[in-house]
């Protein structure tokens, strides 16, 4: 019984492999079609491009030449950067190049090492006007590559110690470079006496110097500066006599000058206090007289009001009521005095 199902599986087996060799023939033959259709060889596989994967997504087979630019663009979408923030984001290391400015790239772990040495050194409790512990970040975090992510993801104590550690490094990159050119400032006089008593071998800036002393001890050197070497010690001496005579003058002319401008100053100090006497003593006159005329005008306003005053008074007292009654008693006396002189 046994025998005679493994004589049927055997036969099963074949049969399933001559399907599937039939399949890959007919698969063949299709794909021969296809290339004969299109014109293509088989042969132009082999000189295809060599592909590789992203090692940021697996799904992703990218030409050799463009792998760089992919593995940036996958790296920043990985992060969580749009395409318009990849669009703005620049690599800037090559404006760098061949630059007197120094820069530094800085990766995840290096940012890590930063921030946990600062966190060490930072006080374990709060105090005023100075970042403790708390103040920053626990977990690590990516390098931000725009101003939007580093205020976000990092805390302003974080910020500041990058770039304090920025700076440190730049400042002792400066200083190991410019320790590199103090064989511009030595003194090669004192450098080349030493030279010739210990016998050494001498740099390459001791051996510029010498040529250069030795092309100024040419006689060819010393005849275009005629004007300078040929002269006389009378010569020397007038010019130097000239120099400090138009020194002196100019010294002499400045003084004078300054004195010249503090006479005039005073003048002016003079007239300006001339002028405001005259013109107090004038306000004054003018005032004195102003006051004159109010007096007088007030003398005059008070004796017309007395005239005024007196003529309603004499108008009052001339009533035609009292007239009228005067002449009555009059005509009454010269009837009285009429009758006694009849009688």
């Amino acid at each position: 019984m046994s025998e005679s199902l493994k004589i049927t599986t055997m036969r099963e087996r074949m049969d399933r492999l001559q399907e599937l060799v039939e399949f890959t023939k007919n698969c063949q033959k299709q794909i021969q079609d296809m290339y004969d259709a299109l014109g293509w060889s088989q042969d132009n596989e082999q000189h295809k491009e060599p592909m590789e994967l992203c090692p940021y997504d697996p799904g992703h087979r990218v030409p050799v030449r463009s792998m760089e630019r992919h593995k940036a663009s996958c790296y920043l979408t990985k992060m969580g950067y749009s395409s318009e923030e990849q669009a703005e984001i620049c690599d800037t290391s090559p404006s760098y190049i061949n630059t007197s400015i120094r820069s530094l790239t800085m990766d995840k772990s290096l940012q890590n090492q930063v921030i946990l040495q600062a966190r060490a050194a930072a006080p374990l409790m709060k105090m005023e006007g100075v970042f403790w512990q708390g103040h920053y970040s626990y977990q690590p975090v990516d390098v931000p590559q725009n101003h939007k992510r580093a205020v976000c993801d990092l805390t302003v104590a974080d910020r500041l110690a990058l770039y304090d550690h920025v700076i440190g490094v730049l400042n002792q990159e400066k200083a190991v470079a410019a320790s590199g050119n103090e064989e511009l400032y030595v003194d090669l006089v004192s450098k080349l006496k030493k030279a010739e008593e210990q016998n050494e071998p001498k740099t390459h800036l001791e051996l510029m110097a010498e040529m250069r002393d030795y092309k100024r001890r040419r006689q060819s050197y010393r005849a275009k500066n005629v004007h300078i070497t040929k002269k006389s010690y009378t010569e020397v001496i007038r010019e130097v006599i000239q120099v400090h005579s138009e020194e002196l003058a100019r010294q002499w002319k400045d003084e004078h000058e300054e004195e010249d401008k503090e006479k005039e100053d005073q003048d002016e100090a003079r007239e300006g206090t001339s002028q405001r006497r005259r013109l107090d003593e004038r306000r004054s006159l003018s005032s004195e007289s102003r006051r004159s005329r109010t007096r007088h005008r007030r003398s005059r306003e008070k004796s017309r009001e007395r005239e005024s005053k007196k003529k309603k008074r004499k108008r009052v007292s001339r009533s035609p009521d009292k007239h009228h009654d005067s002449k009555k008693k009059k005509k009454k006396r010269k009837d009285e005095r009429g009758r006694s002189d009849s009688s």
